[in-house]
């Protein structure tokens, strides 16, 4: 018998989220006796305490933390299953391809083309995710395919092509007292409020934590405008240049890289197809 049933694993993940068993069971749609029942038994195989439980708070014990991280990438990994059980089995299924508005590199364009050549081509569909959640909509099955940045964004579980390596730039107020230098280094900015990016891994930059926390590349640009932070981003995301701001190279910020990414194991030819399409149509740029 297998230690873990996806029901019971789905309700143990509501719990620790929720960290309340009565909303919990409203979100599950169960009766509050029956979840609690659950996630005991659940502790009872595994020979583990999940939760820590009190008349006023419930805590997630460290066991539970390893439980609540693994299982939710165990119940997408399942979701992702029937998913693309599904879209194999139709033959006019679309490809979905997710992006960020603005974070083809000005490559997409060309990438469709090459695609819509090929004789196995099928329809692609283009989501706009936000800045942290595109590898997830391939993770979950809602894209089969992501451009996403590295080393930015988490690739656990994901397969990939570099389409374009590119450096980064600096953005500047035009006051800025780096404003009049032809290139910056990481050491000229190591004092500077660089942004914190909410859900980014935005490695390879000097400590950031002292500046305001912002959730895309739009709302950086308007606290540079305000005078509260300057950031660091690669060159393709700094494009379509703000005329009122100042653009300077960083030069020994480490690359980026824009990759087309996809599921570990997915390997239908839709996704297959596509990706040689990419490849092709970019190394002919």
């Amino acid at each position: 018998m297998a230690e873990l049933e996806t029901r019971e694993l789905e309700y143990f993940v509501a719990v620790a989220e929720e960290l309340h068993f009565g909303h919990a069971a409203a979100r599950l749609a169960i009766a509050q006796p029956a979840l609690s029942k659950a996630v005991r038994r659940l502790e009872s195989r595994l020979g583990v305490t999940l939760l820590e439980r009190s008349s006023r708070r419930t805590a997630l014990t460290p066991a539970g933390e390893a439980l609540l991280h693994h299982g939710r990438h165990a119940l997408n990994a399942v979701g992702a299953a029937a998913e693309k059980a599904r879209r194999a089995g139709d033959r006019q299924a679309h490809l979905r391809l997710v992006i960020k508005p603005g974070g083809d590199a000005n490559l997409l364009s060309g990438i469709l083309a090459a695609y819509a050549d090929r004789p196995d081509a099928r329809q692609v569909d283009i989501l706009f995710g936000g800045a942290t959640d595109r590898a997830d909509h391939v993770r979950d099955g809602r894209a089969d395919v992501a451009l996403l940045y590295a080393p930015f964004d988490d690739m656990t579980g994901l397969d990939h092509e570099t389409l374009r390596v590119e450096g980064r730039v600096a953005i500047l107020p035009p006051d800025h007292r780096l404003a009049s230098s032809a290139q910056i280094t990481l050491a000229d900015l190591a004092q500077e409020p660089l942004p914190r990016w909410k859900g980014v891994r935005w490695t390879g930059a000097p400590d950031a934590a002292h500046g305001p926390e912002v959730t895309d590349a739009a709302e950086a640009l308007h606290m540079i405008r305000l005078g509260r932070t300057v950031a660091i981003l690669p060159s393709s995301l700094a494009e379509p240049m703000d005329p009122g701001l100042v653009y300077r190279p960083v030069t020994d910020a480490p690359d980026s890289e824009l990759v087309l990414a996809w599921s570990q194991d997915d390997r239908r030819r839709l996704v297959a197809s596509f990706v040689a399409a990419a490849v092709d149509a970019v190394g002919a740029s």
